[in-house]
């Protein structure tokens, strides 16, 4: 398999708890999927699971720059999962799933990172 893209970003904690104290259930509706806002609400300090993911899905998005018409794609698109031993990894979804498999991509590697402070997420695109 060959690297077809590489992502990375980082949210800040705090910018993540002004937008949830701003729009708050709106802004999780609009960014996160209904899996990922269970996980993320069912946490003390939602924001810093909420700038993780973010991060997350800004860093899955820069690995797919390469993939013709992914610019267009949103938030929802892309989903955030953890498996049983809290390994996270990603599902493309509708558009994006369809311009990511012709484009040749087969997995999408994610690594999550977060400190009181600092939420980081590194995506790579892997494919033939």
């Amino acid at each position: 398999m060959a690297v077809l893209g590489v992502g990375i970003d980082l949210v800040e904690v705090a910018q993540a708890q002004r937008m949830l104290d701003r729009w708050g259930e709106r802004l999780l509706r609009r960014v996160l999927t209904e899996e990922e806002r269970s996980y993320v609400l069912r946490f003390s300090r939602p924001a810093k699971h909420l700038a993780a993911r973010l991060a997350a899905k800004e860093a899955v998005y820069k690995a797919l720059q390469g993939v013709a018409g992914m610019r267009g794609i949103g938030w929802l698109a892309i989903e955030v999962e953890r498996d049983r031993e809290g390994r996270p990894s990603v599902r493309l979804e509708g558009e994006a799933a369809a311009l990511a498999r012709a484009a040749g991509v087969v997995r999408i590697s994610l690594s999550l990172s977060h400190t009181d402070n600092t939420a980081g997420a590194v995506a790579v695109a892997e494919g033939s």
